[in-house]
């Protein structure tokens, strides 16, 4: 996730250029041609010719023999060191905190746990009326949304990319008093890292709520797979481009919201 910046402090174009060259790469390429460089980041060859020369000697991009390019060794070295500090807390919590914010009922992470689902991370609403879970707590793997999803995405992220119908919402069938909605997060190699989610209450966590609270739930999701080191897509789009379609009906017919 992207920290704010003071409005008045504005961006480094010829910086912002040569990150959308290396940007441009994505999973499963091996090399780019010059054009295919020029298409995706949406510079002119000439500029990114005099990038290269910069991005090369940093050991950031490579030119091989038929005039292609390839990402360099540093940038394995790069990943490997954000890996090495990256601490899942750091990101999931303000996330937690912001729908919390922003839909006003709890918001937890997820993650399996044998044949349970743990609650690694948890930020609770101001309301007197909700559900007390604690972070460390276990829940059986039943079929609210938040178990429906764990299953459904424990081999990771599938070829087509993140399912339109997500995030999944459930009400009253395990606990009749609860429901949740709940979105996957993804990682490196698109694992599937756990689960967001948002909880509460029956009568206010209803179908409506879902159908307005959705669109926040499925950003947060998604800028949380993207922290972690995943590339989501919708299914029909490219995996560079994430949006969701058009809300489907939700049907509040199952699940609970823990």
């Amino acid at each position: 996730m992207r920290t704010g910046r003071p409005q008045s402090v504005s961006g480094v174009s010829a910086v912002e250029r040569a990150l959308a060259v290396l940007t441009a790469f994505r999973r499963g390429d091996g090399s780019l041609s010059l054009a295919a460089l020029a298409e995706r980041s949406g510079l002119v060859k000439s500029t990114i010719m005099r990038l290269a020369v910069s991005l090369e000697a940093f050991g950031l991009l490579a030119r091989l023999p038929d005039g292609g390019y390839r990402l360099d060794a540093e940038c394995l070295r790069l990943g490997s060191v954000y890996q090495q500090s990256f601490d899942l807390a750091d990101h999931a919590l303000p996330a937690l905190e912001d729908l919390v914010t922003k839909t006003g009922e709890t918001a937890s992470f997820y993650v399996r746990h044998g044949n349970e689902r743990l609650c690694l991370f948890r930020v609770e609403s101001a309301h007197r009326i909700r559900m007390h879970v604690q972070p460390g707590d276990r829940r059986p793997m039943d079929k609210s949304a938040i178990a429906q999803v764990l299953r459904r995405f424990e081999h990771g992220l599938p070829a087509g990319g993140i399912d339109a119908d997500l995030p999944l919402f459930t009400s009253g069938v395990t606990d009749p008093h609860t429901a949740a909605l709940a979105m996957p997060v993804f990682g490196v190699g698109d694992a599937l890292i756990g689960v967001l989610a948002i909880s509460g209450p029956v009568s206010r966590v209803t179908g409506a709520f879902a159908r307005s609270k959705r669109g926040k739930l499925r950003a947060a999701g998604i800028a949380l797979t993207r922290a972690c080191g995943g590339l989501p897509a919708a299914k029909g789009r490219s995996r560079e481009s994430p949006r969701p379609r058009s809300d489907p009906a939700i049907s509040p017919t199952e699940g609970n919201s823990r």
